[in-house]
């Protein structure tokens, strides 16, 4: 039996295919490579090169492979860009996870774990936020993720798929061990684009809003080491080959840190400025947003290794240093 990555060419797709491959698992990679790396994929997996609105291309690729598990990545993640191109990003996030079900449905896969996002609570109430919350997304990108959660959940009540969809806070840094990272050269991620600009990748930086009711002004934000994330995922995956419950889970560490106290940090790694100018708000953007994430820890025995804020920052800018050397050679 094998494990489809969908999107496992991109930054957090990559990281579960090293998981995986590290695990001595077999995996399968469909990604188009429209983002993604073939490069970043750990060797000893089998890529093909495909959409997964292909629904008959990925119901051959299940059954030629006996895949009984699927990891979902694969879609857009912009939020201005959703705000902009809203019915792009319900074509690529939800109606291609549509068909991506369907044909895991139709082939009987057992297991589906899918990567959402906390995108989809808008501006909470309370923080931290809780599962338990009222969803109520502020842009097109959230509501995309929450619609493919809720086709999760019918799929389960009506033909027995069992998924766990792990909605992530802010997913940063890079393996440990150097073999991949955040790679897409014009990435909007922070912390990617404060260490970019602290390296002279880029002549500055902006900080969008400095008018948020947040202690600095600016957003506030839960940062997760994308390392850390991959282990719920394995997590998850154990969890549901051993009969667990179908759920929904937050991944994030309970803290936050403003835009400010993040380019601090990468300031304080990279022994220099990072040149920053304050801009108005951007369109879809919560003020703050911080995970409740005890149920994650409970039920699937989540054990985080680099809640370090500091740590995360620094393995994001080894990976910089990394891509320049990459990029010069």
């Amino acid at each position: 039996m094998a494990i489809l990555v969908t999107g496992g060419a991109g930054y957090i797709g990559s990281h579960m295919v090293l998981a995986l491959t590290d695990a001595k698992e077999q995996v399968v990679v469909l990604d188009n490579l429209s983002t993604g790396f073939e490069w970043a994929i750990a060797p000893q997996a089998k890529l093909v090169r495909g959409d997964i609105g292909d629904e008959e291309l990925v119901e051959r690729v299940i059954r030629e492979n006996r895949i009984d598990a699927i990891v979902h990545f694969a879609g857009s993640i912009v939020v201005p860009d959703s705000v902009s191109d809203p019915l792009g990003y319900y074509n690529n996030n939800t109606v291609k996870s549509r068909a991506l079900m369907a044909a895991a449905v139709k082939a009987r896969v057992k297991h589906f774990i899918f990567s959402s996002t906390a995108a989809v609570y808008g501006n909470p109430e309370t923080m931290p936020v809780f599962e338990s919350a009222r969803p109520a997304p502020i842009s097109p990108y959230g509501t995309s993720k929450l619609m493919t959660e809720m086709m999760l959940h019918d799929s389960h009540v009506a033909y027995g798929l069992n998924y766990v969809a792990l909605r992530y806070f802010n997913v940063a840094g890079a393996d440990p061990k150097g073999r991949s990272g955040q790679s897409t050269p014009r990435a909007t991620h922070l912390i990617k684009v404060a260490c970019q600009t602290a390296l002279g990748q880029r002549a500055s930086m902006d900080v969008f809003g400095t008018d948020y009711p947040t202690p600095d002004g600016t957003c506030l934000r839960d940062y997760i080491h994308v390392s850390d994330l991959i282990s719920a995922h394995m997590d998850a995956l154990a969890h549901l080959r051993r009969g667990g419950d179908s759920g929904i889970f937050n991944c994030g560490y309970g803290k936050g840190y403003s835009v400010l106290e993040v380019i601090a940090a990468v300031e304080k790694a990279f022994g220099g400025p990072v040149n920053h100018k304050l801009v108005p708000r951007r369109a879809g953007d919560p003020a703050g947003i911080v995970a409740g994430a005890d149920r994650v820890r409970e039920i699937l025995g989540w054990k985080p290794q680099y809640a370090d804020l500091d740590l995360i920052v620094r393995s994001a800018l080894d990976w910089e240093k990394h891509l320049m050397r990459r990029n010069a050679a």
